[in-house]
């Protein structure tokens, strides 16, 4: 599986695909994934393992992304991160655009500032390619208030 660990409990990369893929990351101890391709939804192959899957599809498109996708991804991560057993794993098809992008909206809904999460995503996996206009959409949830809405749970 093509995974970095961010921090201890957050996890990025590419797709997982297939339902061995799956038993690896379960194996790895994740229990939640942020699905964020278009292109094929995880949740069939995560049953027959326990693990919990928000498919959040996304266009790798280039294009402004509206903060309702940030907020599910980061209502769904803060709650699985409420237990210090949880292992978040979030991905895409290839672990450089989209999932880097809703991992920078996770760690700035844990307090991490939108620069030093960039550099620690960048430092951990140095394939991602933060778009400018993936980051602005990400400043865009942040300035929107819904990230903290997020952060209370309402």
């Amino acid at each position: 599986m093509d995974i970095t660990w961010v921090t201890e409990r957050i996890g990025l990369g590419g797709g997982i695909w297939t339902s061995r893929n799956m038993e690896e990351l379960a194996q790895a101890g994740v229990t939640h994934v942020i699905n964020m391709q278009l292109e094929f939804d995880d949740r069939p192959l995560a049953g027959a393992y326990g693990v919990q899957v928000l498919w959040n599809p996304i266009d790798d498109d280039f294009l402004p992304k509206p903060p309702e996708i940030f907020r599910r991804g980061v209502d769904f991560a803060l709650q699985a991160l409420e237990d210090p057993q949880t292992k978040l794993y979030v991905h895409c098809a290839a672990g450089v655009h989209r999932a880097p992008m809703m991992t920078l909206a996770i760690l700035c809904a844990l307090e991490y500032e939108i620069e030093a999460a960039m550099e620690l995503v960048q430092t951990k996996r140095p394939v991602v390619d933060f778009a400018d206009v993936y980051v602005d959409s990400v400043r865009l949830f942040l300035a929107s208030g819904l990230q903290s809405e997020a952060r209370r749970g309402d």
